[in-house]
This record gives structure tokens, C-alpha cells and sequence, in this order.
């Protein structure tokens, strides 16, 4: 009786997908013993993730991370009471609010790319520095032919 074995590789979802989840544990756990992210919980990355910048409203982030409405507004109630965001009028439409960062919530971001840095080291160890970076460089080639204007919408966080 001959061994079963699996595919050669994952469909790119199940790549993604997978990765994201360890990516996520290990950024979790990480954060756990850090300094200036007290509070923020694994769930909390979907906001994280997800808001851009000049700030996002609710219903985006909520589509973004293929979340409820309702539970997108949970995560933000709790880190807007953390300290890590607050809600700001849209310039763009007087009825809207958009979710923003406050200081303390880019100070977060300043920890969570020192996190993401460790881990991506820890990555690019495990298959090669130069495999990681043609990898990395590859997907956002196509993450830029897919989506265009996505890259410019992650700005680097204030000094």
C-alpha cells in the first residue's frame, strides 16, 4: 500500500489563510510581555490591520475584516476606551464618523512593527533571507497589480 501524501502546495488561499493564523498567534503572543500595547487583544488586530492612516469608518473595517458590523463596533468601543482610537467627523460627509488612531494608538503601531519585524527575521531564518524577501516582494507585486492604491493608503507612523 503506497503512503498518501499531500499536494505539492496549498491552494493560495489556504497559504494565506494559514500563515495569517500563525502570523497572528505569534504576534499575540509577542505582545503579551510588550510595552505600550496593555490591553490589546488577538481580536484587536483586526482593526489594526485593517484601519489606514487618515482613518476608516466603521462599515469598512467591518468589510475589510469580513467581520459583523456589530462585532467590528465591539472592538472599537474597547479600544477606543483603551485610548487607542477615537471617532472624528468625515470631512468627506458630515453624517459619517471615521475611526481613527490616537497617539497612543500609533505608539501601538510603532510597537506592533517592532514585533513584526522580530517575527519576519524569525521567517526569513527559517527559509532563507533571500527566499523570504523574493517571497515578500513577489506578493506585493501582486497585492499592487490587484489593488493598486492599497499601498499608499499604510502610512508610516508619525515620529
Amino acid at each position: 500500500m503506497t503512503e498518501s501524501r499531500g499536494p505539492e502546495r496549498l491552494p493560495i488561499g489556504q497559504l494565506l489563510g494559514n500563515l495569517l493564523r500563525l502570523f497572528r498567534a505569534e504576534l499575540a503572543v509577542r505582545g503579551e510581555t510588550s510595552v505600550g500595547v496593555e490591553g490589546i487583544r488577538p481580536a484587536h488586530l483586526q482593526v489594526f490591520g485593517t484601519i489606514k492612516a487618515q482613518g476608516t469608518r466603521l462599515t469598512d473595517l467591518a468589510d475589510w475584516s469580513d467581520m459583523s458590523l456589530s462585532a467590528m463596533a465591539e472592538l472599537v468601543d474597547s479600544l477606543e476606551q483603551l485610548g487607542y482610537l477615537e471617532r472624528r467627523p468625515d470631512p468627506s460627509d458630515g453624517r459619517a464618523k471615521l475611526i481613527t488612531l490616537t497617539e497612543t494608538g500609533w505608539e501601538a503601531i510603532r510597537e506592533g512593527r517592532r514585533l513584526i519585524g522580530q517575527i519576519e527575521s524569525g521567517w526569513a531564518a527559517a527559509l532563507g533571507d533571500s527566499r523570504y524577501e523574493v517571497l515578500c516582494l513577489g506578493l506585493q507585486d501582486l497585492l499592487d497589480e490587484l489593488d493598486p492604491g492599497v499601498r499608499g493608503q499604510y502610512s508610516t507612523p508619525p515620529d
